[in-house]
């Protein structure tokens, strides 16, 4: 069933979304399809954007996935405004909102579930053991019910990026995998929605976290040790403000693996997690 008296087409079930793009499949129209959690911003907008720029027909997605969350995670308060994202949605050039709920995502008895290696095994792999594999379950039901040519991720989330293209690569999705440079504040700051939680204090401190990136990819490209970068990196986000840091790694941009010579040794990223009170951030850059 579809939503009539919203700004652009809602629907809510997996038979009313697959009649839908049939129908545009049947009329030759290419499909590209982003992923959301909602609580939309700008980072979003220009992932539909791209997904414009790169087939007939744009499909966005708006489902907090409960697979990807701990117990003690903040599933229950993750900001959730589905009339505005449909409005976002539709002035970025969607043409439908596909917000199933999570019975229609998770029927009862349903019991598959996708164990993923590799690129998910450390960093948040370790800090969030649940999320890749309710992140791989949740996208390849996506990737099933809306079968796109080509799907629009950011960079933002560089790990999930990886264990995605991962994933795609391993079970022989066809589907293209396009990632979009992070979104950033006039300070620097990733857009995020979780940036909601934060007080105007807070907020400083968090846009200090590109500064401190910035600087170990600098030192990371000049060949500089890499336990070093990192242990320098750690100790200036504490002096930034930050309470906590899960980790801050310089790794191997597509394996996620560490260097083994403790140098840079070809295509890397620098990526962080730090608490801001009961803020969790994360961010990575290219070195």
């Amino acid at each position: 069933m579809i939503s009539a008296d919203a700004p652009l087409p809602v629907v809510r079930s997996v038979a009313g979304l697959r009649d839908l793009i049939g129908g545009w499949k049947a009329q030759g129209r290419t499909i590209a399809f982003v992923p959301t959690m909602g609580a939309l911003h700008e980072g979003h907008l220009d992932l539909v954007r791209e997904a414009g720029r790169r087939a007939d027909q744009v499909v966005a997605s708006v489902f907090v996935n409960p697979a990807q969350f701990a117990a003690h995670e903040d599933l229950g308060r993750y900001p959730r405004q589905e009339a505005k994202d449909a409005e976002l949605l539709a002035g970025a050039g969607c043409h439908l909102m596909y917000a199933p709920s999570v019975e229609e995502m998770y029927p009862d008895g349903a019991t598959t579930a996708i164990a993923v290696g590799g690129p998910a095994e450390d960093l948040e792999g370790a800090f969030r053991p649940q999320m890749f594999g309710g992140v791989a379950l949740v996208v390849a039901k996506l990737f099933n019910q809306v079968r796109p040519d080509v799907a629009v991720f950011g960079e933002k989330d560089w790990q999930q990026l990886a264990v995605i293209r991962r994933m795609v690569r391993d079970l022989d999705v066809p589907v293209e995998i396009v990632g979009v440079t992070t979104a950033r504040d006039g300070h620097g700051l990733a857009l995020s929605s979780r940036n909601a939680y934060l007080d105007p204090t807070q907020l400083d401190v968090a846009r200090r976290l590109n500064g401190v990136l910035a600087e170990a990819a600098a030192r990371a490209r000049s060949r500089t040790p890499l336990a070093a970068v990192e242990r320098e990196a750690h100790a200036a986000l504490l002096k930034a403000g930050f309470e906590r840091i899960d980790y801050v790694a310089v790794r191997d941009a597509e394996s996620l693996a560490p260097f083994r010579s403790g140098v840079v040794e070809g295509p890397a990223r620098v990526l962080a997690a730090a608490w801001i009170g009961t803020t969790r951030l994360i961010d990575n850059l290219a070195v």
